[in-house]
């Protein structure tokens, strides 16, 4: 236990060093141009960080969610953003746990020394949302051949990666017997497919997160693409959602001390009326407080990122730990905007760039009331709500 202890310090104080030298103006410029943080990502790829779940027979880290978690927690403490790069850690699991043996030697080295990028999810669609099952984009076996046809949207870094994992449907949905059979996951190398079979279009939204519409028009791929059994993909992708929500309340953790950090600075520092504002408990108690709240979300992290390095069902704890922690954090950057009144505003605080990325958090990539939905069904046994 102490050297796993040691070890994550180490990783932490190795993260926060390498995020020093992507400082606030780094983000701000980046986040003013709508551009790809490319310089952050090689960075992190070439300090082995992205490539925390891989085992080390293929060139990872060989180390778990926990350390994936203080990872990007970091990032975001530093007041970095590491959704440019996030999604390699929660869809590996995928691949890991479901891929063939092949599959893994051809692709695991390759992305954990950085020289491809696994980085694009394709789930979501334009009228299926999160009802996963609904999802229309379709892939028919043809001799060697899949043949993808369908829409998906909001689906982020589509067009800064390599590979694709994508969740389609290869048998109709009236055709089998639960609706979440049917569904097949596929790994898709986007160096190689023709223009006129595939196309990606920005998303232009409130935060930088390189969001597109992606369109596939009979793309043909290798039937040596598919992950796993066909019509089993709905299950394979369960485990990744659970990281995914851990991993995204690990971020929310930075995110909310990080605001707390800068609240807890500038109303240390800012004097009106002959006195600093942090001395009056109108400003100090709701910092406080955030802080609390900030600090119960993250022992729920802690707990939920254990249970899956250990193999235990956790579906439960992830989706609180996301909750909590998006809450928490969504409250802290709305504690710092009253603090810093007008410069909260200000881009050159960097207040509203966070508070616009955090906010993401209470939507994506499961919104409030599902998690709610789920806790009511699966934990207290409540009637299904939908």
């Amino acid at each position: 236990m102490e050297d796993r202890t040691t070890l994550r310090a180490e990783l932490r104080r190795e993260v926060a060093g390498l995020c020093a030298r992507f400082p606030d103006d780094y983000w701000r410029r980046l986040d003013a141009e709508n551009e790809y943080p490319e310089e952050f990502v090689r960075a992190m790829s070439d300090a082995s960080f992205l490539s925390v779940l891989i085992p080390e027979e293929y060139g990872g880290l060989g180390l778990g969610v926990v350390e994936a978690s203080i990872i990007l927690e970091e990032v975001h403490r530093s007041g970095g953003n590491a959704a440019a790069c996030h999604a390699q850690m929660y869809i590996m699991g995928t691949l890991l746990r479901h891929g063939s043996e092949e599959q893994k030697q051809r692709y695991l080295p390759a992305i954990a020394s950085g020289e491809l990028r696994l980085q694009a999810f394709g789930v979501t669609e334009p009228n299926s949302g999160t009802d996963t099952t609904r999802l229309q984009t379709r892939a028919v076996r043809d001799g060697d051949e899949f043949v993808i046809t369908g829409q998906k949207v909001f689906i982020s870094r589509a067009l800064h990666s390599d590979l694709m994992l994508l969740l389609a449907r290869t048998t109709p949905l009236d055709k089998v017997e639960r609706k979440s059979d049917g569904l097949s996951v596929f790994l898709i190398d986007l160096r190689e497919v023709p223009p006129d079979q595939f196309s990606a279009q920005p998303i232009e939204t409130m935060m930088t997160h390189h969001s597109t519409t992606v369109f596939f028009d009979n793309l043909r791929i290798p039937a040596s693409s598919l992950i796993g059994e066909q019509d089993r993909g709905f299950r394979y992708i369960l485990d990744s959602m659970n990281a995914e929500r851990i991993l995204i309340a690990a971020e929310c953790v930075g995110d909310g001390d990080w605001f707390i950090e800068r609240s807890t600075r500038y109303a240390n520092e800012r004097v009106v009326f002959d006195r600093t504002i942090g001395q009056n408990q109108g400003v100090a108690f709701p910092i406080a407080r955030a802080y609390a709240n900030v600090r119960a979300a993250d022992l729920m992290r802690w707990q939920a990122a254990e249970l899956f390095d250990a193999g235990v069902s956790c579906g439960a704890e992830a989706n609180m730990a996301k909750m909590l922690a998006a809450d928490a954090s969504w409250d802290a950057a709305n504690v710092a905007i009253q603090t810093h009144g007008g410069y909260g505003f200000a881009r050159e605080y960097d207040i509203e760039r966070k508070f616009r990325e955090t906010r993401l958090y209470q939507v994506a990539p499961i919104s409030t009331n599902l998690i709610l939905s789920y806790i009511a069904q699966h934990v207290l046994g409540l009637p299904r709500s939908f």
